[in-house]
């Protein structure tokens, strides 16, 4: 349980780039009025994929929203929408280059696996082709390598979006990367709120970003039979606790949130979203195989609702994983029943991967950014698709439209593949 005397934390500034929308504004308006962001594909040609459908951001340029855009020539689309998403929240939270000293300026962000394009890798790779056009792993390095650019790498190590967000706003503080997948943005949270609570920091700004529309990432994606095979309507292909979902869709985003002392945050005037008062963590620790009964998600809700010391049924809402795939969906739910008993047939339950699809890393902080403007403007997005109800699941999903909040306090919760759990819990200030 966290002590009394814990420094409070609280959330000053976001920042969205969705494909729902950039900016506050334009992400909750959509959100709000359950506007889908999945769509036929367009950034590259489609007709031999497995699926065919995405969320993509649109009209997006990192020009318009970057202080350091000699930095685009190693920045990937996954970097481009970190930072991006960084100066959205910093501009939210009122906040200028220097204004924050800058060795109490931390940064704590979350990134996936961030894929090389084709177009990167195809020059290098036809030199090592034999006379049948077959790949010869003999002559990789012979001269190929010089058909790489020299910096290409630094456009896929997941801790440049970090470096790069302090690099925009000078912060000299902790800096640290979370590469845990989907839990990324949740964890990058939860440590920069230790950070702050331990007197590291005054301030942190944390977030995630991700793009998975990429010929790469849905072939090796639907390969793990994870992506929906609905090949007729894309905004009704993602059905998350629906008895009829049939697999996830891929997307990109990022979200970025300013987390602060709450008495710096006040001393400065700040316009408070919420306050962080639980995070848990947890791991199922058994993999694909065994990992059904979701051990690490009710350690991580459990831990986090102790911390918060809120009853289970003291939350207005949860912001679920809802992934969209048969077996996830099913172990997310069980973890609610075994963690939070009878009260997880009646806590109103969103599914924002309904709107955006599934994207690694990005999602969740995408999906924490819902959480909080929901807190902020006392009303729960519905769960798109949601028609027919899982028996298995026994949740009480948020559908038809949205619904008034009666709490001012909310969880939101991610959970990988593999079993890395996290939840936290937030209440409006």
């Amino acid at each position: 349980m966290m002590a009394e005397t814990s420094p409070r934390v609280v959330i000053t500034g976001v920042g969205v780039v969705s494909p729902v929308g950039i900016g506050n504004d334009a992400f909750w308006r959509n959100l709000s009025s359950g506007r889908s962001g999945i769509d036929f594909i367009e950034a590259f040609v489609r007709s031999d994929l497995p699926c065919k459908f995405a969320a993509e951001v649109q009209d997006f340029d990192a020009t318009g929203y970057l202080r350091q855009r000699k930095m685009l020539k190693v920045m990937s689309r996954d970097i481009q929408l970190g930072v991006s998403s960084a100066n959205l929240a910093m501009e939210d939270a009122g906040l200028s280059r220097g204004d924050v000293d800058p060795d109490r300026l931390g940064v704590e962000f979350g990134a996936g696996r961030i894929s090389s394009t084709p177009q990167e890798l195809a020059q290098a790779a036809s030199d090592c082709a034999d006379a049948q056009e077959a790949f010869e792993y003999t002559r990789w390095g012979e001269g190929s390598m010089g058909k790489i650019a020299p910096l290409w790498l630094l456009k896929q190590l997941p801790n440049m979006p970090a470096c790069h967000v302090s690099i925009e706003f000078d912060a000299r503080g902790p800096n640290n990367t979370i590469t845990s997948r989907d839990a990324s943005a949740l964890l990058a949270l939860a440590e920069a709120t230790r950070t702050i609570q331990r007197g590291a920091a005054d301030a942190m700004i944390v977030g995630a970003c991700s793009s998975n529309v990429d010929p790469v990432d849905i072939a090796r994606m639907n390969l793990m039979d994870s992506l929906s095979h609905n090949g007729e309507d894309p905004k009704r292909a993602c059905r998350p606790f629906d008895m009829n979902r049939d697999g996830s869709i891929v997307g990109e985003g990022a979200a970025t949130f300013v987390v602060e002392l709450y008495e710096h945050a006040v001393a400065r005037g700040a316009d408070i979203y919420a306050e962080v008062i639980g995070l848990g963590a947890g791991c199922d620790g058994t993999g694909y195989a065994n990992g059904a009964g979701g051990t690490g998600l009710v350690r991580a809700i459990q831990k986090a609702l102790q911390q918060a010391q809120l009853r289970p049924d003291e939350l207005g809402h949860i912001n679920a994983h809802g992934k969209s795939t048969q077996r996830d969906d099913l172990v997310e739910a069980r973890a609610y029943h075994r963690s939070m008993g009878t009260a997880a047939e009646r806590v109103p339950v969103t599914a924002m991967k309904s709107y955006f699809g599934n994207f690694d890393a990005g999602s969740g902080a995408v999906e924490l950014a819902g959480t909080v403007l929901a807190l902020r403007h006392q009303q729960i997005p519905m769960t798109l698709n949601y028609e027919t109800p899982d028996p298995n699941c026994r949740l009480n999903v948020i559908h038809g439209s949205p619904m008034r909040s009666r709490s001012s306090a909310a969880m939101t919760v991610n959970r990988t593949d593999v079993g890395q759990c996290a939840a936290a819990v937030l209440r409006a200030v």
